[in-house]
């Protein structure tokens, strides 16, 4: 059942109606915002209050949206003071077509994000049902050309680090292997220096056992 629209009037009740400025201003603020990150525009808004506060939204500096503004509506100007009435007649055409272009594009990008959608036939329900679908497709396909990029970026980043891995663990073993190389050879130079520490100090005692036997009066082994 379609929906019954609200007719648009002046709100009598003063709270209530700063309520609704506060609502609706915030709304029209974030649809700025938006038509501004979707259609990359520059857009820029001014509103005064009924108690004259100002309050204003721009997607970049207000400031050069203006002068912008002024110049553009400052060329208009000059041009149209310069057109015959066929010109000027042909101008307000393309003025009034554009406008209406700038209309539909609005509502059907309000029709894709789910709104105002009373009203709609089953066959125009179904156009965006498919439009929606091929949309959602692309975004899937784009979302899965992200993530296979994603993962041979990791795969290439874990083979990487395969590699330094075993790279560390060879230069681990070669350093562990000089280690014990180095352990060996000081032990079998201390063991050197030792036999013949003893072999020096043991030399003596053939002289020794001679002096012996003399004073012993034992026999001579020469």
């Amino acid at each position: 059942m379609a929906r019954e629209k609200r007719r648009i009037k002046k709100i009598d009740n003063i709270t209530a109606r700063q309520v609704t400025f506060s609502k609706r201003r915030r709304g029209i603020f974030k649809k700025a915002d938006e038509l501004s990150v979707l259609c990359d525009a520059d857009v820029a808004l001014i509103i005064f209050s009924a108690t004259g506060k100002l309050f204003e939204f721009s997607s970049s500096r207000m400031r050069d949206i203006l002068e912008r503004y002024n110049l553009h509506a400052s060329n208009i100007n000059k041009v149209m003071g310069q057109l015959s009435p066929y010109q000027q007649q042909v101008e307000d055409c393309n003025l009034s077509r554009l406008s209406q272009e700038v209309e539909d594009k609005t509502k059907q990008l309000r029709k894709l994000r789910g709104e105002d959608l009373e009203g709609l036939n089953l066959e125009e329900l179904q156009r965006l049902e498919k439009l929606l679908e091929s949309g959602l497709s692309r975004v899937s396909e784009k979302k899965g050309e992200f993530l296979m990029s994603q993962i041979s970026s990791l795969e290439k980043r874990g083979s990487e680090l395969v590699d330094e891995n075993k790279r560390l663990r060879e230069r681990v073993v070669t350093m562990e292997m000089a280690k014990t190389m180095a352990l060996k050879e000081a032990v079998e130079t201390e063991s050197a220096t030792t036999n013949v520490s003893s072999y020096e100090s043991g030399a003596p005692l053939e002289d020794d056992f001679s002096d012996t036997s003399l004073k012993l009066g034992l026999p001579s082994w020469e």
